[in-house]
């Protein structure tokens, strides 16, 4: 059954719960059993307090209240006797009483200890009802373990001391002990077990980020049955994938010698025959086509067999904007950043890099390249001043083989390969590529690797 609740109360539930609720597994899970933990333990003080400990402590209170009363009552009827009876109390009910007459009792009326309603509160009540016409006061002395009760009964004053463990059961105190300490004992223990769950976890997704990025990270499966089964799922799959890029390679390998072998041949054949303009237009059909075989090749490759390494990327931008230094184009690059090194691939990035800057200065003649970094990711910006691209052709331009007519024409030489190539090295970095319409006029185009 599902409760639909009105936009506003809906909107605060779900800011209530990014802003209150926890973001990791780990906490998330302690919560789900921290919370039903703390209510249990309420619940059942609150059970046993209302029930046995109420019912134990009103009970001694009931039984010390009336022999409290017995010993006044023989007091004032054999007053000869109050030594035998002061000792049989002694003996018999624990109590140590002494009498005071009504000349004397001010002295000892003037007390001023503290006494805690947790504990006297029961007696008191006892007192009141077998006292009712006497004014009784309660203290506790001695760090509370004696209680001290003054009974004013108008004849003289009775005081009483006993220990307060007749009026007051210690057992709620050693049941709240055992419910903490069993408490803190299985907050530890499944602490220590969720630690492991969440941690074999986070393993699994940072070897699975960083195999995104092309970075072979070891991971051995660990933890509950179904943590280690997504784990041999997963390496398992990395097993399959790496060996359909490497089995992929292989074939493109051979498909490549086995075409340049062909293509050069008839390269050699055609410069030995006489130049004209058939043949010259055969020699550039034959240019072309090893163009396209390079750029199908670079695509399908994607620079599986480069390592990791640290790449200054602004060493990077500077060594392939010293490239076209001789281009009619105008170059203008700012960078903020002292450091802007980044793991990844070299190689790749730069020939993604490559791809874009070279496109750039194809279509336009005034090149912007910017490079900033914050904690968090680095983003690199190429714009031009050209024809660009259309708001809904930006997406398209990702995909393999796809070009546009007109402002971008065939007559670059390209297949439709640049800005796929691009991505994909980009996105295998951790990152995002997206074009915008840039301020000088042409494209913008917009990296954003994370650090």
């Amino acid at each position: 059954m599902h409760i639909t609740f009105p936009n506003k109360v809906d909107n605060l539930l779900r800011y209530l719960k990014l802003k209150l609720l926890p973001k990791t597994l780990f906490f998330r899970t302690m919560l789900l059993i921290f919370i039903p933990l703390i209510v249990v333990q309420v619940v059942s003080i609150i059970a046993f307090f209302n029930g046995n400990w109420s019912k134990v402590g009103r009970r001694l209170s009931n039984n010390l209240s009336s022999n409290m009363a017995f010993v006044v009552q023989l007091t004032e009827d054999f007053p000869d006797q109050f030594g035998k009876i002061k000792m049989l109390s002694h003996n018999l009910y624990d109590l140590d009483v002494t009498y005071y007459d009504n000349e004397t009792k001010h002295s000892v009326l003037s007390k001023t200890s503290k006494q805690n309603k947790l504990v006297t509160g029961f007696f008191e009540e006892s007192l009141k009802a077998d006292f009712p016409d006497a004014l009784t006061q309660l203290y506790l002395e001695e760090g509370r373990s004696t209680l001290l009760a003054l009974i004013d009964t108008g004849n003289g004053l009775f005081r009483f001391e006993t220990p307060t463990k007749n009026i007051f059961s210690t057992s709620i105190f050693g049941f709240i002990a055992w419910m903490v300490g069993t408490s803190l004992l299985l907050f530890v223990v499944s602490t220590m077990f969720l630690r492991v769950q969440a941690r074999s976890i986070k393993q699994l997704a940072e070897a699975a980020e960083d195999f995104g990025k092309g970075i072979n990270t070891p991971f051995k499966p660990y933890g509950s049955s179904e943590v280690r089964k997504a784990g041999i799922a997963f390496t398992k799959m990395k097993e399959r994938i790496n060996r359909q890029i490497s089995e992929r390679t292989q074939m493109l390998a051979g498909v490549s010698h086995d075409l340049r072998t062909p293509l050069t041949r008839m390269k050699l054949q055609l410069a030995m025959l006489p130049k004209n303009t058939d043949n010259k237009e055969f020699l550039e059909d034959i240019s072309e086509m090893e163009k396209m075989l390079d750029g199908y090749l670079a695509f399908v490759s994607g620079e599986a067999g480069e390592q990791n390494s640290f790449v200054d990327m602004n060493e990077l931008i500077m060594s392939i904007l010293n490239k076209f230094r001789n281009s009619k184009a105008l170059i203008r690059y700012t960078t903020h950043d002292e450091v802007s090194a980044i793991q990844g691939r070299e190689q790749a990035l730069k020939r993604a890099l490559t791809n874009i800057i070279s496109n750039a200065f194809y279509y336009g003649k005034t090149v912007a390249v910017n490079l900033e970094s914050n904690n968090n990711k680095m983003e690199i910006t190429v714009e031009d001043d050209g024809p660009g691209i259309p708001k809904d052709k930006r997406e398209e331009v990702f995909k393999a083989f796809y070009r546009i007519e007109g402002s971008r024409n065939k007559e670059t030489g390209g297949v439709g390969l640049g800005l796929s190539i691009a991505k994909d090295i980009i996105v295998s970095h951790g990152g995002t590529i997206t074009l915008d319409k840039s301020s000088m006029g042409g494209l913008k185009v917009l990296i954003a690797i994370p650090l």
